[in-house]
């Protein structure tokens, strides 16, 4: 297949680099979407996924961002009241969308770059009825990752459904969907495949309010979505079926990879960068809470991003984001990035600095 001779490898969280083998594997021939072809192709992507994940929820995959599913979540799960944890641009975005569809909205803010711990969401859960509690596992845009652990059962004891997002680190972190109600994810950050396919996993409790839900519309109507994924291996609507195929054979990747490699690898990357980071930036991500799939830089040499990106030429990190953009950078280790890419990025980061 011909391409474009320019290139640039991304170290940024999404899109995130896409190996040829999969940018070629969208190159079928196409099918329909009401035929055996297809409900082969998805049916065969939820059991792989569903194994990758070590899961029996529901399993579903949109095609749309992961945005798209935040707000499923809310209209699916939230008839009134929902608290939002939000300590970064992502879940404040979260908080926003349960706004926007019309529900009562709480927020426990924390400061940017620190986590949601149990403690003051458990102060916060005793002085509200709440229906459903959003967390966002991995704060792309501070570097912050939340101890799902710890969070859960304190939901759990509150009888609210717990919602979480992790855009940027299913696929590459280790995540037990089977603390949450809900787990949603995109498929352009860990599963390392172009933009547009997002998945999610559902508890029984989360599906039986989505059955009863009003006002949830009929593209993220997820009882309906499930009964199609489970009953005929099919969408409701027309799937992005290029994006299936990529999907079925990255998921044929991971799994020969394996969930704990995978997280190993992830892990070793992340461990990289950060020591990088510490010797000669520092960090903005809390101790100990530190993402496993993006470094957030605090930017003490005050660089400019968009000029070390011309330099780095055939490689580009991210600038920060909302209201720390000009204060930090991020370098992305997600997907099927490796050890070597990520010494590789610092290493020529190094060499433009002096």
């Amino acid at each position: 297949m011909v391409r474009s001779e320019t290139h640039k490898k991304l170290f940024i969280p999404g899109p995130t680099e896409v190996r040829e083998e999969i940018l070629d594997a969208q190159a079928q021939w196409m099918i329909g979407h009401r035929g055996k072809e297809f409900s082969d192709l998805y049916g065969g992507i939820i059991e792989k996924l569903k194994k990758y994940l070590n899961t029996d929820m529901h399993a579903c995959v949109y095609t749309s961002s992961g945005t798209g599913l935040m707000e499923a979540a809310i209209r699916n799960g939230v008839d009134r009241k929902v608290l939002c944890c939000v300590n970064g641009a992502f879940s404040e975005r979260w908080a926003k969308i349960a706004e926007s569809c019309g529900k009562e909205v709480d927020k426990l803010e924390i400061e940017w770059g620190k986590a949601v711990k149990p403690e003051a969401l458990e102060e916060k859960l005793e002085k509200g009825n709440y229906e459903a509690v959003t967390v966002v596992q991995n704060e792309t845009s501070t570097g912050v990752r939340a101890r799902l652990e710890e969070l859960a059962p304190v939901v759990k004891k509150h009888g609210a459904l717990l919602l979480v997002d992790t855009v940027s680190s299913l696929g590459g972190d280790k995540i037990d969907v089977g603390l949450a109600d809900m787990v949603l994810a995109s498929s352009q950050k860990c599963f390392a495949l172009p933009p547009g396919l997002a998945i999610c996993t559902l508890s029984d409790a989360m599906l039986e309010k989505s059955k009863r839900a009003k006002g949830k519309g009929s593209y993220f109507d997820l009882a309906n979505m499930i009964e199609y994924t489970e009953g005929k291996r099919q969408t409701p609507e027309t799937p992005a079926i290029s994006l299936m195929f990529a999907m079925s054979a990255e998921l044929d990747y991971m799994l020969k990879e394996g969930a704990e490699g995978r997280y190993r690898r992830h892990v070793e990357m992340a461990e990289h960068v950060r020591s990088w980071a510490k010797k000669n930036f520092a960090l903005f991500a809390e101790p100990g809470y530190e993402s496993v799939t993006v470094t957030c830089v605090k930017n003490t040499k005050n660089i400019n991003v968009s000029d070390l990106n011309k330099k780095l030429k055939e490689m580009s990190i991210s600038d920060g984001y909302g209201k720390i953009k000009d204060s930090t950078f991020r370098i992305a280790h997600m997907g099927d990035l490796t050890l070597k890419d990520v010494r590789e990025v610092t290493a020529k980061i190094d060499g433009v600095l002096q």
